[in-house]
């Protein structure tokens, strides 16, 4: 009976800390989409606006994983999947932006990008940083750590696209890294999904 209670306390006490850190992580993703996106659309980076639609997907993914923390893993599967099936969204809304610069160019503002990619990254540091403890726990918090290390890629990935438009002058750098998280969002989202769907036969 003892060590029932104990067990109980104990997967309580893990649930809680998982709520705390997603509460924290979501607060961060949601400032950080607010001012990545503001900026990405200032400096006309596609590169910058992919960025800020994974803190989006970030952010909702976050949101998702904390309503499913005390539940079951059949419920945390089913999450996981909607949670890759958002990530692969994004990728097609990121799809959309590179055929839209292919047909009208234009030239990012570099020190913008530049700028809020170092701000996105301590960000997403941050956030990396919290989740590092709970990347093995479950499919729920190992699906959010997949999505927090994306995003330091992604950031840094964005300041290199900066430094190439100031030297090119042009905007392919941008277009090019954009296309380089392009493929990173399609093979997260899929790893998620699959992930997930083992996840959801296990449980089955």
């Amino acid at each position: 009976m003892g060590d029932c209670c104990n067990d109980e306390s104990a997967v309580e006490a893990l649930r809680e800390r998982q709520r705390g850190t997603l509460r924290m992580v979501l607060g961060i993703n949601v400032l950080l989409f607010a001012v990545i996106v503001s900026a990405a659309l200032y400096s006309d980076s596609s590169a910058l606006l992919a960025d800020s639609l994974d803190n989006l997907g970030d952010a909702l993914t976050y949101g998702l994983s904390l309503f499913v923390v005390a539940r079951g893993a059949g419920a945390k599967a089913r999450v996981a999947l909607f949670k890759g099936i958002l990530i692969l969204l994004a990728a097609g809304a990121v799809a959309g932006q590179i055929g839209y610069r292919l047909l009208v160019p234009a030239t990012p503002v570099f020190e913008v990008m530049g700028l809020f990619s170092l701000v996105a990254l301590a960000g997403n540091s941050v956030c990396l940083y919290l989740l590092w403890r709970h990347r093995h726990e479950d499919v729920n918090m190992s699906s959010v750590w997949e999505c927090s290390r994306n995003d330091i890629a992604a950031n840094l990935s964005v300041f290199v696209a900066a430094g190439g438009v100031w030297l090119t002058g042009s905007g392919w750098p941008d277009i090019v890294v954009a296309l380089g998280l392009l493929v990173l969002l399609l093979r997260s989202g899929a790893g998620v999904v699959a992930s997930a769907l083992r996840e959801l036969r296990t449980a089955a």
